[in-house]
């Protein structure tokens, strides 16, 4: 929404420090001549009820481009929110005040250059507004029957939305329907209960809001946010509906016993899995496959392909708890049979410790640290051959069954379930290092996907037991509700929630090159017959990485663009150096800094009165992914000594907001470096710095070997053009 007219005033607030560490006449000048905004205020404690009255009452006489320096914007952010008027903050506290020395030449530089940039972004933003879209449905998709999606389904019904339960199999209920007995889930933890998952079969079936189709296979997905076209087919037929969000919840299947060849599977029939040995507690009696005859002693191997590099690299989480309940079958069909458990490590966190202390306490539960080598057939046993670890020597035990404790994996491993039309492809993207659960750890947003509005929950998410995917699928659910109420707004979802900006691109010079939508995270940019691109917005997170990509710079938010970055950076008061060899000579650094991790850091380190090299003007980015090679350009022809740039760590196991932004931005920089070096300008003046929000304390030297580093280059020849 443009403003029709603009009234800028400034306001620079001399609290927590920042009055007693620049010269605000200064300060004062500076904002009007050089920012051009006449109207500027002080005060000593801005954001006290008394400041914020100034502040309204300056609003109601027409004010309403604001310019706030005070803290930084990451705080005291609800304090300075007044809507309808478009309000820039400035940090003097945290990249000022409180990491530079006070009353120094340099510091009051540094000041007055935030104020520079802050006035020159706020004289090219204009107020955005939320995107209008048509009416979406709330219906919640669940894909999944099992514990993750009876939970969501009835989670989201009973927050008032309409729910479509689709379920492959013709029964609710998934793995936990099957089971015989469940572990403890109340005090004291000691007896096994019937599985939770009938009870809630049974509530789903009952909730008017929800809709069942067992039998049911999703076949496309198509559209975006709130206005999702699923089609499904059941009974031979397909049926199309709308839904809104999606929470995936398609469970798991054990892992292929028959490749633990090594373990018997396969050459006895006595050799089992713990999903078939539920089965036949399930229909009443634990046998011997082989001659219908009960055990006398069975052994349980543990970690049968689970945390196995040529297997399954990850731990089931399950797996210690149901060996230890269904030794407890094996004791309570049998008091005088044996039950064995040889165990890598026996994982049961939690309350499941106290079950673990009661299976301990059978005397006829044996348990014992061993690596299995081998078990094969012997005159009608089975001989298993492990080293024990804990004496180090090799050991042999006889059993009538053995029980392989198999790993579970995720019914998405080899399977887009979802069966999307995405010009990505069908499923969720596929990272090495998942293993073939969904990727909705990332970015430290639990549920969430790469895949906007669709959400993950259960063993489709990570490998997790019963109780835990029960929570999951609550979760996972209410993040679908918030999606919801997102997207009707016309707001981003996480992790820029409620951000009301959108990308508005100027079409007209667009070339087709693709780049956009090849490097959009979220599939966000689709493309037209004839290859132009289009967006969709619900799809959307407001990232700005098809800003970054555009070589032909039309990718537009209302507050954020490349010429805004660009106008800052220009307005940036470069100052000349007299003697190069002079150790104090002023160099300049902008820093282009992510404001999910990198920008925090820099914060955190002020909070710890680390101190920050005087020579750097940080901006901070919405991602990395934003990052325009053009703001190089336009920095070293300004006479900018070098550009630090902060990002996350990427890699597979990254850790930034968007995905891939600091990975993008790496990449683009690659193309910088033969750029430079024909402009006689050492590539060196431009690098890039991964850093978490938790390593603020490595700042601090970074940069200063940074600063070192580009002094030991030289000045900027353009300096003297």
């Amino acid at each position: 929404m443009a403003l029709e007219e603009r009234k800028y005033a400034a306001y620079l607030c001399k609290g927590c420090g920042i009055g007693a560490a620049l010269n605000f006449e200064s300060l004062a000048k500076i904002t009007k001549k050089e920012g051009k905004i006449p109207e500027v205020k002080e005060h000593d404690i801005l954001c006290s009820p008394d400041g914020l009255e100034m502040i309204r009452k300056d609003m109601a006489e027409g004010f309403n481009c604001l310019l706030i320096a005070a803290c930084s914007p990451r705080v005291k952010y609800e304090e300075f929110d007044f809507p309808g008027t478009l309000v820039e903050r400035v940090n003097l506290r945290e990249l000022v005040a409180w990491t530079q020395e006070p009353n120094e030449e340099p510091t009051q530089m540094l000041a007055e250059d935030y104020i520079r940039m802050g006035a020159a972004k706020l004289k090219k933003a204009d107020l955005p507004e939320p995107w209008q879209t048509e009416p979406i449905s709330k219906t919640i998709l669940v894909i999944g029957g099992g514990a993750a999606g009876l939970s969501a389904a009835l989670t989201a019904a009973r927050q008032g939305y309409p729910v479509v339960l689709v379920e492959k199999e013709a029964q609710l209920g998934g793995y936990g329907a099957k089971l015989y007995k469940s572990t403890p889930t109340g005090y004291p933890y000691s007896a096994l209960v019937d599985s939770p998952v009938h009870a809630l079969v049974k509530e789903v079936v009952a909730e008017p809001k929800i809709k069942v189709m067992t039998g049911t296979e999703l076949v496309q997905c198509a559209g975006q946010p709130g206005l999702l076209d699923v089609t499904v087919s059941r009974g031979g037929e397909e049926e199309t509906f709308r839904a809104g969000a999606i929470v995936l919840a398609a469970g798991w299947r054990p892992y292929d016993a028959s490749k633990l060849d090594k373990l018997g599977y396969g050459l006895s029939p006595d050799v089992v899995t713990n999903v078939e040995l539920e089965e036949m507690a399930r229909k009443g009696k634990i046998t011997r496959p082989s001659d219908g005859k009960a055990p006398q002693q069975v052994v349980f191997i543990q970690c049968a392909g689970s945390r196995d590099p040529e297997h399954l690299p990850y731990c089931s989480d399950f797996c210690c708890a149901t060996s230890l309940k269904q030794a407890l079958y094996v004791r309570q069909q049998n008091p005088e049979a044996v039950a064995m458990i040889l165990y890598k490590d026996m994982r049961v966190p939690g309350v499941a410790e106290l079950f673990y202390k009661e299976a301990q306490s059978d005397p006829g539960v044996m348990l014992t640290k061993a690596e299995v080598t081998q078990v094969e057939p012997r005159g009608g046993k089975l001989l298993v051959k492990a080293t024990d670890s804990l004496l180090g020597q090799n050991v042999a035990f006889e059993a009538d069954l053995v029980v392989l404790a198999t790993g579970m994996v995720p019914a998405t491993a080899d399977n887009p379930v979802l069966n999307l039309d995405y010009r990505q492809g069908p499923g969720l993207p596929d990272l090495e290092l998942y293993n073939g659960f969904a990727d909705s750890n990332f970015i430290c947003f639990q549920y969430e996907t790469r895949r906007t509005a669709i959400y993950a929950a259960g063993a489709v998410r990570q490998a997790m037991r019963m109780p835990a995917a029960i929570e999951d699928g609550a979760g996972a659910a209410m993040k679908a509700i918030q999606a919801l109420q997102h997207i009707e707004a016309g707001v981003a979802v996480h992790p820029r929630a409620w951000d009301i900006t959108f990308p508005d691109p100027f079409m007209q010079r667009c070339t087709q090159c693709k780049r956009c939508t090849e490097e959009c995270p979220f599939g966000a940019i689709e493309e037209d017959e004839k290859g132009t691109p289009f967006y969709k917005i619900n799809r959307c997170r407001r990232c700005a990485t098809c800003m970054g990509a555009c070589p032909e710079r039309i990718v537009n938010f209302k507050d954020y663009s490349v010429d805004i970055i660009g106008s800052m950076i220009k307005a940036l008061e470069v100052p000349e150096i007299e003697d190069e060899e002079d150790p104090k000579a002023p160099f300049m650094i902008v820093g282009l800094v992510c404001e999910n991790d990198a920008y925090p850091a820099l914060d955190a380190l002020a909070q710890h009165r680390l101190k920050l090299p005087p020579n750097i003007r940080f901006i901070p980015l919405r991602c990395m992914g934003s990052f325009n090679l053009v703001w190089v350009s336009d920095a070293l022809s300004r006479g900018v000594d070098g550009l630090v740039l902060l990002g996350c760590k990427y890699g597979d196991d990254y850790q930034c907001h968007f995905a891939k932004g600091s990975e993008l931005c790496a990449y683009r920089l690659t193309k910088l470096s033969e750029t430079l070096d024909k402009l006689g300008l050492e590539a060196d003046r431009v690098q890039q710095f991964q850093i978490a929000i938790s390593e603020f304390d490595r700042l601090p030297s970074l940069l200063q070997e940074f600063v070192d580093r580009v002094r030991e280059i030289g000045p900027n020849p353009f300096k003297e053009m």
